[in-house]
């Protein structure tokens, strides 16, 4: 494994960036995993609802994504920003770092 990869599991909190279309009402934080919500609109294009912020595990993430689902938001992308420090993943014996 080379210094700059990383192992991912599907336990371990992460930090992400969720983009829909549509407008989503900042109140839907708490709902939300408590992400922080911001809306832009260009110009006569949609609105673009931008959530970002830290997602326990990979099961949350999908809760969350399942939850905009349901309420109608189509999904433009999802970005994984990167772990909290208290994230890091032990290197397991015989591996190199």
């Amino acid at each position: 494994m080379s210094p700059s990869t990383r192992r991912l599991l599907f336990d371990l909190p992460g930090r992400y960036r969720i983009r829909v279309q549509d407008r989503l009402d900042p109140s839907w934080s708490g709902r939300l995993g408590d992400m922080a919500i911001t809306v832009r609109q260009a110009t006569g294009q949609e609105p673009v609802t931008t959530l970002t912020g830290e997602v326990t595990d990979q099961a949350a993430l999908l809760g969350m994504l399942n939850t905009l689902y349901d309420m109608g938001f189509p999904l433009l992308k999802v970005e994984r920003l990167g772990s909290p420090p208290s994230a890091a993943v032990p290197v397991p014996k015989g591996e190199t770092s």
